[in-house]
Formats: structure tokens, C-alpha cells, sequence
């Protein structure tokens, strides 16, 4: 599935709302002047307001587990805006909602 290729200054919330940055830059490969994210990358959640009764929550921390298939860096794939991440413990997924738009992969 192709899509933009994530950078590590994009906007990415969980489902909640809360904010996710990547832990780690790949400055390998530059998009809009900005490095982009490894799949192995972990995503840090913070802000994330979702407290249940009982105790699944906030969204702490977050793992890519769809990224490209066809562009690698340094052997790794690479995080798109159409691929999926899931928040550790809620579950819920990640949501880029504000990301470079010129390059596209697979």
C-alpha cells in the first residue's frame, strides 16, 4: 500500500488525542529537509487523556507494524501515513494527521 513517507517532525496522535513522537530520527534518508522514522522506531505518547476505570490507559507508547515494503533504509522499512501503529497498553492505533506530502512509497 503506498503513502507519504512519515518525517520526524509530522503530527501523529492516538486515538485520543494524545501527542506521538518518534524516539529516534533516520537521517539517512531526508524528506522535505526532515529524516524519516524506522519501522523499528518506537513512537512516544504523551498527553494522551484516555484514563478508564479500569486501568487500560493512557496510551504510553506505540509500535509501528505496517510500514513499506519496497523502500528500505539501512535494510529497515520505513513508516508511510497509510501504514498502521498500535498504542501500547490501550491497543487503539496511531493517527498522522499532518505530514510532508511529496514523497510516496511502497
Amino acid at each position: 500500500m503506498p503513502g507519504p513517507l512519515l518525517h520526524f517532525g509530522a503530527t501523529v496522535l492516538c486515538s485520543h488525542g494524545g501527542q506521538a513522537q518518534p524516539t529516534a530520527p533516520n537521517p539517512r534518508v531526508l524528506v522535505s529537509g526532515q529524516p524519516t522514522v524506522l519501522m523499528a522506531t518506537p513512537y512516544a505518547v504523551v498527553g494522551c487523556p484516555f484514563v478508564p476505570p479500569g486501568g487500560n490507559g493512557p496510551c504510553v507508547t506505540a509500535q509501528t507494524i505496517v510500514a513499506t515494503t519496497r523502500v528500505l533504509s539501512n535494510g529497515q522499512p520505513l513508516v508511510i501515513a497509510t501504514g498502521q501503529a498500535v498504542c501500547t497498553p490501550t491497543g487503539t492505533p496511531l493517527l498522522p494527521v499532518a505530514f510532508q506530502t511529496r514523497v510516496i512509497a511502497t
